[in-house]
């Protein structure tokens, strides 16, 4: 059967149709939308609850506890980790594979209202959850600041007149304020005055919460005019409050500003953030799932000019970092290392054929496949990403194979004299069914890709569904246009230029220089068979000496810092230290600009340390690499004392539920809290002596200072006293409690009670303070209670509600992530670590642990697919096992490739070992499909046929590995923004395309030579087992 035939004879049909992808292709392209990595739903649920003023213990039992055993419930639950701070609960969940998002946030949504009947009734706002993802991240983060307006009233502009106009741009997801303080009403307590006028904070608390509703009071309908009703229910200025009457004593009032100062200002005054030296207000913008994220951050840039208009003169707005500007990068570099990689094939097809028109035939099917995958890329919902764009690029060396083939062999029959449209239709019906094997086993590789489940799967589906489609438009283009234009474009019989005259006496001499080469081989076929072993053995040796890792570091132009300063430093001294560490980074001549917060928010979670987000100058702009980079930044950073910086840079692709002091983090967790502590501690002090471990830090702050007060609740009952009177007191005092709130037109504000900072520099104004007794009296509170001072921690941590540590560490330069694994486990063994403190690896580093048991089940699985559809194609068991002999050497080049050159075997370079393992059969498939037509239909000997299609099938051959080595090319040499996701794919590929080459046009017709002996022999066996029966 020919499936050319009717293309060839139906020329103008078959251009339409080449013509209708080409078109759908672009349009297509036009409207795909624009992002770094696919769009992959991780499946971590993080629920975040602040409660000011509680301590870690409260949080922890008050708030973590209630709601860790509702969410322990939930079906499909992996893992449930927590961090209690102060102020700050936070849990992060993590759900398995199988789970749908949608359903798991359900879950969670519910088991939150159900748990709020458990939960303090006075927390400001319920807990509230969101998704981990990636690709959830700030595209745009915008700064707003002024000279001379107070923070709070630059986040009250921000919020009221620009949140809200961002959000409602096309593509915006979500627009959410950070580092900023949102403005309230601090009504701050003068102890004395207090108890001079014979008054207690819960009798403050009181009158002030009467002051304010916002309830509806109704009107009135008479018989000629209706009437609406409005009272003057709210409080909405300091002076307001000033004038309060908060009690009457010797029958003249006492006004709130007789006992208090009133002024506004932040809701949370231990939150800061600054913008290089400023102290600014932080808009995080995201898109929505299905946005082009240029396109969203092209209309934030475009509305900032009336924006800014609308604010007043002294207000800056500026954009602080662009997540765009890496991608477009990035996919700027992919872009042109595709259109390098296309013109390179060309060229190369060109080098070959020497004739314009026999090199259009087989090149336009590149432009065809790639483009027409766009159409198909659109219509299944993906993105132009990183990924999908790289698969493009490696595919441009793999589309053109079938329609070389598909030429060459065309061009067979046409110089033993037959027509134009004689040699379409004869070379197109022979060839055919080759090419149908060549696709379908290239695609079976890919299939493995398809169907993994765990995250990486998720990720790379993308881009193996992109290639496997090229792949079949190009099949669909060799088999009907390629044919079609090889009946209407090729050159007459012997017309020949001076050029391919030169290639064919070029070729000539190559192809007669194989064939002594070949003879020699065939000769000494155990010596071939021997050195075809060795490969498998060297290809071993080579996989068990080089260093495995995870995903390669990328370089996005932004890097993230943790500040760490003492356990008990004042906040005062921690905004001090923080901003003396960002002057002194600001001075590098790499680094842009960089923001700064400190406080505990969703991200930071305890008051002693910081995040920085440092942007670095363009790549080109840069004087070093990242890492020296990074060296000299943490050694700015030294200078400022009683600090510790912890830098990383940010990745694209990043499986960590949280921000670490290091790039990789493991988790100890045990039963008993002083048991746990001191094994932590022991294994972190025996992993900073290894060599292959950097910056190892433990998270367990257990250094902070706290005051005990012990209440001697016989007294106290004896006084009159209740331990509620007693908390109420306190938490009205210290706790930053938001006892009101008032309401415009425009937003809502709390109304904050604390005692003034002037009174309460230490714990000793608690000898001030007085509770009022069930007699009426005030008492105070020195007459029950006795202050002492211990330690204790800043953030209480678990995992699967049992105490626990979280332990991080960056690799040492020279090192692999596969050494640091085996150094923790080597620690873990050396020092003896019982089994009642459990080890588990988190983030990045249990994604590589997952992936290093996958990785050789996932290059077999596609060896052993590979193997079945051959197996299937060609109706044997035997010339499978042939065509798969070429694979031991792909991979020997490959690994060849990345121990020379020093580079880890990580997944990228995985991906690109199984591509290869799809390509380099080709060249098997060509010899074997050859030779088993000359057997079967002119009946020559294994011998001459294998011959024959060794030298026959050498310039398409050849033709083929060159064009998919110079496709990879660019990206071996990718540089600047995310070329270290590309560069391994492309060493693993000219490595692995290169010593196949050269070794596999002999050592494959040695293996075909061996198994067709070792057939015959069989058969010649059944054939006297069958005479000696008396059968046949």
């Amino acid at each position: 059967m020919n499936l050319s035939r009717p293309f060839i004879l139906r020329p103008v049909a078959t251009t339409f149709l080449m013509l209708a992808i080409m078109l759908s292709g672009l349009l297509a392209w036009r409207l795909l939308p624009v992002a770094a990595l696919p769009q992959v739903d991780f499946p971590v649920i993080q629920v975040s609850t602040q409660y000011p003023g509680a301590n870690p213990s409260v949080m922890a039992r008050a708030v973590t506890a209630p709601l860790e055993r509702l969410f322990g419930r939930i079906s499909g639950l992996k893992q449930m980790s927590s961090t209690s701070a102060s102020g700050l609960s936070l849990i992060t969940l993590q759900f398995s594979l199988d789970v749908p998002l949608s359903v798991a946030e359900q879950e969670v949504q519910a088991a939150i209202s159900a748990g709020a009947a458990s939960l303090p009734p006075d927390l400001p706002a319920p807990p509230v959850y969101r998704k981990v993802n990636p690709a959830d991240v700030p595209i745009i983060t915008l700064a707003v600041s002024s000279d001379t307006l107070p923070v709070p009233r630059v986040y009250d502009l921000v919020d009221t007149r620009m949140a809200q106009r961002l959000a409602q741009l096309s593509g915006v997801g979500m627009v959410s304020l950070a580092g900023g303080q949102r403005p309230a009403l601090r009504i701050q307590v003068n102890p004395m005055a207090l108890t001079a006028y014979q008054l207690s904070l819960p009798d403050l608390h009181a009158a002030i919460r009467k002051t304010n509703s916002n309830l509806p009071v109704g009107g009135f309908d008479g018989a000629l005019r209706t009437l609406s009703l409005e009272l003057n229910d709210q409080l909405q200025s300091a002076d307001e409050y000033r004038d309060l009457i908060v009690a009457w004593r010797g029958g003249a009032p006492v006004r709130l500003g007789q006992v208090a100062h009133i002024e506004d200002g932040a809701q949370d005054r231990y939150l800061a953030a600054w913008v290089n030296d400023k102290p600014a207000v932080l808009i995080n913008i995201q898109r929505q799932p299905d946005a082009n994220v240029i396109e969203v951050t092209d209309r934030v840039k475009a509305l900032l000019p009336e924006l800014t208009a609308s604010m007043p003169a002294s207000v800056d707005v500026t954009v602080l970092t662009d997540r765009t500007q890496s991608i477009r990068a990035s996919v700027k570099g992919v872009q042109r290392e595709l259109i390098l990689a296309v013109a390179l094939v060309v060229v190369v097809t060109w080098a070959f054929l020497k004739k314009i028109s026999l090199t259009l035939i087989p090149s336009v099917a590149v432009p065809l496949s790639l483009i027409g995958t766009f159409g198909v890329m659109y219509m299944v919902g993906y993105s132009a990403n990183n990924l999908t764009l790289m698969a493009l690029t490696i595919g441009a060396g793999f589309v053109v194979d079938d329609a070389i083939v598909m030429l060459e062999n065309i061009a067979r029959y046409r110089e033993q004299g037959h027509s134009r449209l004689q040699a379409a239709l004869l070379g197109a019906g022979q060839i055919g069914f080759t090419l149908v094997s060549l696709t379908v086993s290239l695609i079976a590789v890919l299939i493995p890709l398809l169907f993994m489940q765990d995250i990486v799967g998720r990720l790379f589906r993308e881009f193996a569904v992109c290639l496997a489609v090229a792949i079949l438009i190009s099949l669909a283009v060799s088999l009907t246009l390629t044919p079609m234009l090889c009946a209407r474009w090729m050159p007459p019989l012997g017309e020949h230029g001076a050029a391919a005259t030169a290639t064919a006496a070029w070729m000539r001499r190559l192809v007669h220089g194989y064939e002594r080469l070949l003879d020699l081989t065939l000769r000494h076929q155990r010596l071939t068979l021997t050195v075809m072993l060795a490969t498998i053995g060297v290809t071993a040796l080579l996989y068990w000496i080089i260093p495995k890792g995870f995903f390669p570091n990328e370089d996005s132009g932004l890097l993230q810092a943790i500040v760490q300063t003492s356990d008990d430093a004042a906040f005062a001294t921690v905004a001090q230290r923080q901003q003396a560490i960002g002057r002194a980074l600001l001075e590098d001549p790499s680094v842009h600009s960089l923001v700064s917060f400190i406080g505990v928010d969703g991200v930071n979670t305890t008051l002693n340390s910081g995040r920085m987000m440092i942007n670095l100058v363009p790549f080109e702009s840069r004087d070093a690499s990242l890492d020296v980079i990074m060296a000299r930044l943490a050694s700015r950073a030294a200078t400022v004392a009683h600090t510790s910086l912890f830098l990383q840079p940010v990745q694209e692709f990043n499986l960590e539920d949280r921000v670490s002091r290091g790039q990789y983090q493991f988790t100890l967790f045990a039963p008993d809290t002083a048991l746990l502590h001191g094994w932590a501690d022991a294994l972190v002090t025996d992993l900073r002596q290894q060599s292959a471990m950097a910056d190892v830090a433990l998270d367990a702050q257990r250094e902070g200072r706290q005051v005990f007060m012990s209440v001697q609740r016989d007294v106290a009952a004896s006084l009159g006293v209740s331990m509620d009177e007693i908390v109420q007191t306190l938490y009205s005092a210290f706790a930053q409690r938001q006892i009101s709130t008032f309401f415009t037109q425009s937003n809502q504000y709390r109304v904050v009670l604390e005692i003034d900072a002037r009174h309460a520099p230490d714990p000793r104004v608690l000898d001030r303070l007085t509770v009022r007794s069930s007699r009426g009296d005030l008492v105070p509170l020195s007459a029950m209670a006795t202050l002492s001072e211990r330690s204790s921690p800043l953030a209480i941590h678990q995992v699967a509600q049992f105490p626990s540590v979280n332990v991080s560490f960056n690799l040492a330069p020279g090192h692999s992530l596969s050494e640091a694994a085996r150094v923790i486990e080597d620690a873990r063994t050396r020092i003896g670590l019982p089994a009642s403190v459990a080890l588990r690896l988190q983030g990045a580093a249990a994604g590589f642990e997952a992936s290093l048991h996958h990785t050789l089940w996932l290059m077999l699985a596609s060896v052993i697919t590979m193997y079945l559809v051959l197996g299937m194609l060609y109706e044997s068991t035997i010339h499978p096992i042939t065509i798969l002999s070429t694979l031991p050497s792909a991979a020997m080049g490959a690994l060849l490739a990345l121990w020379l050159t020093g580079r880890p075997l990580d997944l990228i370079a995985v991906i690109g070992i199984i591509l290869l393992i799809g390509l380099v059969k080709k060249n098997g498939i060509m010899l074997v499909d050859f030779a088993l037509e000359a057997e079967r239909t002119r009946g020559v000997s294994p011998e001459q046929a294998i011959r024959e299609a060794a030298l026959l099938r050498l310039r398409p051959i050849l033709m083929t590995t060159l064009a998919a080595v110079i496709g990879a090319i660019p990206l071996m040499l990718a540089t600047g923004m995310g070329a270290q996701w590309r560069q391994p794919l492309g060493w693993v590929m000219v490595g692995g395309l290169l010593v196949s080459q050269l070794l596999t046009l002999f050592t494959t017709p040695a293996v075909y030579l061996f198994f067709s002996r070792l057939s015959a022999r069989r058969k010649g066996s059944l054939t006297r087992v069958l005479s000696e029966s008396g059968i046949g």
